[in-house]
């Protein structure tokens, strides 16, 4: 008589796994799920078995591949292979990020009959990341490898163009490591002079040089047990790029006068508008600096190349603006306006855009004519846009005497926002509180 014990049920061992896991059929439907998985998204078994895995974790009543997301069941069938993407599942009435890993489970002649499904639910984004704030697929895309890197010690290089996000990305990565704890430091080598990027990064003694009065504790130092990012590295001169490929082979940095190497604990994470392969065909950049710095490069995607965002990322900026949650929501023709272009600054320039709808409609809902594109050809000037309520006569102070009665006017037509009264004027906010103290 056989004693062995009874073999665990499928719902036995998926309840061991630490994360919601769920298995759904060739059908999108859900056929069994983990006590973690019914917690997560509130739901019985009652609620979930039979039913499809889009309607429990997208509420929409059609696959993901249809409503602008890849669908991992999907791609399961067509490859065979496990895969592992970013989506965004509706929890609790609102949104989050999840990255999904799914498997196939195939019967004994190797076809497709199930997909397992592990869903790790990521920490809430910091309203900072504002270039992570969007929903397509290359930028959940983005997103999952930006996760993936984060909690390696990999050194990164972030190639994008200006206004991309690149410090948001940045950011991103030191907040899923395991160094979010620790400091993270930024340095911008476009900002700065050679000799001061030099002491910026490495600190100096006192009595290094003249002025040096005392000693100087440089971003290496101040970023120890945390990330540091370069921003702008291409701007690095060749003899401090020498002495940063030093410290990503020994650790160790020198301060400028100094004598003794300081050991230093710190992840470099570097960023770069050029091609830095072009730079080191040009000799303008050390081969040996850029292989060190690209073990894990990442293309930050232009937002002409995730337009579809644009929508969220105005909405996103105008909650982030005085006044700004008052616009919404924006009008389909204003949308329609804000699609119509391809932001060569970026989101960046998307931002200012909108920042500058919100002054020129003082109060009123923003018109398509309020969006505003520097480098759209035959575009009017701000000035001669139609501002409906707005005084034309405020923007005639660039050919003449600017009055106190224009800025008290200004000032009531932006609410009382004297900043936003002297960006509309033209005129800084010194010039505002002169009329003001001392009507001429």
């Amino acid at each position: 008589m056989d004693k062995s014990p009874p073999k665990p049920t499928c719902e036995a061992v998926i309840n061991l796994f630490p994360d919601p896991f769920v298995v759904i059929d060739r059908n999108f439907q859900i056929v069994s799920a983990n006590q973690i998985y019914k917690d997560h998204y509130q739901v019985g078994s009652e609620d979930i078995i039979g039913k499809h895995c889009y309607e429990v974790s997208h509420r929409i009543n059609k696959p993901c591949s249809e409503n602008g997301e890849h669908c991992p069941l999907e791609q399961i069938i067509e490859t065979g292979k496990p895969t592992t993407l970013m989506h965004i599942h509706c929890t609790h009435g609102h949104e989050e990020h999840v990255q999904i890993s799914a498997a196939p489970i195939h019967d004994q002649e190797g076809n497709v009959l199930y997909m397992g499904e592990t869903i790790r639910p990521l920490p809430a984004q910091n309203p900072e990341e504002l270039i992570l704030a969007g929903k397509s697929r290359a930028i959940l895309r983005f997103i999952s490898i930006l996760f993936r890197v984060a909690p390696t010690q990999s050194t990164v290089l972030l190639l994008g163009e200006s206004g991309s996000g690149k410090d948001c990305a940045a950011r991103y990565i030191h907040q899923h490591s395991d160094r979010n704890t620790g400091p993270f430091v930024v340095v911008d080598c476009g900002a700065l002079g050679d000799n001061l990027i030099e002491s910026e990064l490495f600190g100096y003694e006192k009595g290094a040089f003249t002025g040096a009065d005392r000693k100087k504790v440089g971003l290496f130092e101040a970023a120890n047990k945390g990330t540091l990012f370069i921003d702008e590295i291409g701007e690095l001169p060749l003899h401090l790029q020498t002495k940063l490929l030093r410290v990503l082979e020994t650790g160790t940095i020198r301060r400028i006068g100094g004598t003794e190497y300081i050991k230093v604990d710190v992840r470099i994470i570097a960023a770069t508008h050029r091609d830095p392969r072009d730079m080191v065909k040009n000799q303008k950049f050390r081969e040996d600096l850029y292989y060190r710095l690209s073990a894990f490069p990442v293309n930050v995607p232009s937002l002409r190349e995730h337009k579809d965002d644009i929508p969220n990322l105005a909405e996103f900026f105008l909650k982030q603006i005085d006044d700004g949650e008052n616009q919404l929501p924006l009008s389909p023709d204003v949308i329609e306006r804000l699609l119509s272009y391809d932001y060569p600054g970026n989101v960046r320039e998307l931002r200012n855009i909108i920042e500058r709808a919100v002054i020129l409609a003082a109060g009123s809902p923003i018109q398509p004519d309020f969006i505003v594109f520097e480098n759209e050809p035959n575009n009017p000037s701000i000035g001669r846009a139609h501002t409906h309520e707005i005084d034309t006569a405020f923007y005639s102070t660039q050919t003449s005497r600017l009055t106190t009665q224009q800025v008290i006017d200004a000032i009531k037509q932006c609410g009382g926002h004297r900043s936003k009264a002297a960006r509309l004027l033209g005129v800084s906010e010194r010039t505002i509180y002169r009329h003001l103290k001392n009507p001429p």
